[in-house]
């Protein structure tokens, strides 16, 4: 007898969630947007902080990325040096953005609000470069 009873409890939940369902009011199932954790669009790998990465592009990957006008773009140091995410070239930095030194595990975020090409490097590594081009 407890055993049908909790079985009726049960379809009478399902049921009532249906007819929720039904009339238009629905439950939001979706995550909360803090709860949604996006991987970083550019790394520093380990040993980026060596010379010889710049040979094959591996300072920062992917060394060139396409994002559309008000994309955020995200980097993660994930090396053990400190970093930097700097634009301009290395020598001949603009004032657009600045990530400050960065250590292991550090993210840095920016909004690129303007369409173009830009240029950024470590401050510490002079051979670590890398390009976001932003479209319309």
């Amino acid at each position: 007898m407890i055993l049908s009873a909790v079985a009726v409890a049960a379809f009478l939940v399902a049921i009532s969630t249906l007819m929720l369902y039904l009339d238009g009011d629905s439950v939001d199932t979706s995550p909360d947007v803090a709860d949604v954790i996006r991987e970083p669009d550019i790394i520093m790998p380990t040993k980026s902080s060596r010379p010889g990465c710049e040979e094959d592009d591996t300072c920062y990957i992917p060394s060139i990325i396409t994002v559309d006008r008000d994309y955020t773009v995200s980097w993660a140091n994930q090396d053990a040096a400190f970093h930097s995410v700097t634009s301009g070239v290395y020598g001949n930095a603009t004032d657009l953005f600045d990530s400050g030194h960065m250590e292991y595990n550090d993210t840095f975020t920016y909004k690129f609000e303007h369409a173009g090409s830009f240029l950024y490097h470590c401050t510490l590594h002079p051979w670590m470069n890398g390009t976001i081009i932003v479209t319309e």
